[in-house]
């Protein structure tokens, strides 16, 4: 589903683990307000553990720049994340976010791997006047390496170009924006949404692939990525 979840990510940096010699993460916060991207800042972020939701794990506010120092917390060992098992290879936490003059956010299933940092970006709404306990809730599903989802869609691997003038591009290039359809293709009452393309990316990334990968492997998994998303843009398939 396209919504602001696409907005989370992991970045494949690494970093000393803490000296118990525990496998920890690492987690940040940016807090804007979605009218007009600005940071903001004492807003308050409250980070509780999914297996036990009623402790909460840090506690802290926004600075100037809407940011929260970075906050470790416990993850699996590394190695459940290198190849397939029974074990999930990250934890998962609850992010509550809330600022005076805005909705109330929460973010449940916050990722965290063993050794890497994960941001998560988030954009509040102002309170509406009509509903002044307004809140939003977002819950990321399962990482697509671990979840139970259906098998993708049979399609052929070349698609059909007509030359009766369909195609618009010339040439294959980069867009700003890609249109995500949030549904079957054969589901015409399914909405579309407009993503940043740079967004698309990151976020397919993040959700099909595990940011604790040797860097060449990411860097070829992102190209494959690319590549499908370019020939989905230039066919208009």
């Amino acid at each position: 589903m396209v919504n602001h979840l696409h907005k989370y990510s992991v970045r494949p940096e690494l970093f000393a683990a803490a000296t118990t010699g525990e496998d920890v993460g690492k987690l940040t916060v940016n807090v804007t307000a979605e009218t007009n991207n600005q940071p903001i800042e004492g807003a308050s972020v409250r980070v509780t553990y999914n297996g036990d939701p009623n402790r909460v794990i840090e506690e802290t506010t926004t600075n100037e720049e809407g940011q929260i120092p970075d906050i470790e917390l416990d993850a699996p060992p590394i190695d459940y994340s290198m190849e397939p098992g029974a074990n999930k290879p990250y934890a998962e936490y609850t992010i509550y976010i809330s600022a005076p003059g805005y909705e109330t956010l929460e973010v449940s299933g916050a990722e965290i791997f063993s050794g890497e940092l994960a941001i998560q970006n988030a954009a509040l709404l102002p309170i509406s006047p009509t509903d002044p306990t307004g809140a939003e809730l977002y819950v990321i599903p399962d990482h697509t390496l671990w979840g139970d989802y259906p098998p993708k869609i049979a399609e052929d691997e070349i698609k059909p170009v007509d030359e009766s003038g369909e195609i618009v591009l010339s040439r294959v290039v980069i867009p700003e924006y890609v249109v995500v359809h949030d549904g079957p293709p054969s589901d015409t009452s399914a909405q579309n949404y407009y993503v940043k393309y740079k967004d698309y990316i990151k976020n397919v990334a993040s959700s099909e692939i595990y940011s604790t990968w040797p860097e060449s492997t990411i860097q070829a998994n992102i190209l494959a990525i690319q590549s499908f998303t370019l020939n989905r843009v230039f066919t208009e398939w």
